[in-house]
Parts: C-alpha cells; sequence; structure tokens
C-alpha cells in the first residue's frame, strides 16, 4: 500500500515537474532563464520535502490530496479559472523573455523568493495543524472545527498561504504582465471561500460560531 501511494505520488511530482518546465521554458524560447529555474528550485524541493513527510506521517491525508475531484458544479468553475490564470501567468512570463520586454530587477525576484518560501512554510503548518485539510469542499466524516493556532488568527489560512504563493510566483519570473495576471487569482479564491464557508456552515456543527470567533478569513484586519 504505502509502495503505491509512493509510486504514485512519485509519477505525479515528475509530471508536475515537466509541465513547469514545458510551461516556463517553450514559451521563453530558451533555458537561459535564471528566474525560471528560481522559481523551479524553490517551488519543487520544498514540495518533494512535504511530500516525503506527508508520506511518512500522515499517508491518509497525502493519497486524499492527491486523487480528489471535485463534486460541486461551482467549485469545478473555480478549479478551471485556476488553471486559465496559470497558464496565462506561465505563457505571459515566457513571452516577457522571447520578446524581450521589461524584466523586474534581480532583487525583486530573491525578495519575492523569500515571501514565496515563507507561504510555503505557512502550508507546511497549516497541513501539520489540520487533519481534515482536503483540496476539495466537503465535510468529512467526524470532522470538527479548529480554532487554534494559524486558525485562530484566520479562518482560510491555506488561502492565506496560496495567496503568497501565487502571487509571488510571476514576481519570481520577473514579469509584470504575468503578475498582472495572477491578481485574477483575488477575486477566484474570493469565490471559492463563499461557496466553500456556506458548505461548511450547513454541514459543519460550530462553525457558524468559529466565524462570529474569528472575523478575518485571509488576511488578518484586512479580508
Amino acid at each position: 500500500m504505502m509502495k503505491s501511494l509512493a509510486a504514485e505520488a512519485a509519477a505525479k511530482y515528475i509530471l508536475g515537474l515537466i509541465l513547469f518546465a514545458l510551461l516556463t521554458f517553450i514559451p521563453a524560447g530558451t533555458l537561459r532563464y535564471p528566474q525560471g529555474w528560481l522559481l523551479m528550485a524553490i517551488l519543487f524541493i520544498p514540495m518533494l520535502g512535504i511530500g516525503i513527510l506527508l508520506l511518512i506521517r500522515n499517508p491518509n491525508l497525502l493519497r486524499k490530496r492527491l486523487n480528489d475531484r471535485e463534486n460541486e458544479k461551482e467549485q469545478r468553475t473555480v478549479v478551471l479559472l485556476s488553471m486559465v490564470m496559470f497558464l496565462a501567468v506561465f505563457i505571459l512570463a515566457g513571452l516577457n523573455v522571447r520578446l524581450g520586454w521589461y524584466m523586474l530587477p534581480g532583487w525583486v525576484s530573491w525578495t519575492a523568493a523569500a515571501v514565496f518560501l515563507a507561504g510555503y512554510v505557512l502550508y507546511a503548518e497549516v497541513v501539520r495543524e489540520n487533519e481534515y485539510l482536503s483540496r476539495i469542499v466537503e465535510v468529512q466524516e467526524n470532522q470538527k472545527v479548529i480554532d487554534t493556532g494559524v486558525y485562530g488568527i484566520v479562518r482560510h489560512p491555506m488561502y492565506a498561504a496560496t495567496v503568497a504563493l501565487f502571487l509571488t510566483m510571476p514576481l519570481v519570473l520577473g514579469s509584470i504582465p504575468s503578475f498582472l495576471a495572477a491578481l485574477m487569482y483575488l477575486p477566484i479564491i474570493g469565490k471559492r471561500i463563499c461557496n466553500e464557508e456556506k458548505v461548511l456552515e450547513q454541514g459543519l456543527e460550530g462553525y457558524a460560531a468559529y466565524k462570529k470567533k474569528v472575523r478575518y478569513k485571509v488576511i488578518p484586519f484586512v479580508w
């Protein structure tokens, strides 16, 4: 069982790595794109570490995150829009290199990389705290409201992490057009959160009280 899960995770990891390389370097028309290599490193090295940790300590969560598929029509729309956003981010970044548009200074890429890694740390902490974490919107059997740790600060710390990750990726790539495309993520994630909270209020005991206790959804004192 563990071997098959490890093989499945490895296959999807390698596929993701290949797709990333294709989307990054083919539009750029060159492998001489240091910002692309930087993003590849800070994205896939921590991803490998988190995957190994889940395989050892919480294989059920890893299996769930590898295989879950959205059932709600509204959330399938969110997933589709997110895919369009990702394609736009990487294609525009590549064209930025190929066509010689303006590249952001190196210090911007490195600063964005630091923020990106901070987002990864937050992501890892959410994974550690929430055993009910899921890629899809659902209420699981025996699920309980978690209101401690980062969940005592914002109701959706996972989305806080993804906002940090997705908005810094185009900056790591050095592309202003890509950053403008990535801003699409804010209304996309807003739509997802709105639907998710409806599902949780209807199906998860204590969630309505939790919303009153923790006021902010993603960013403390802002949203």
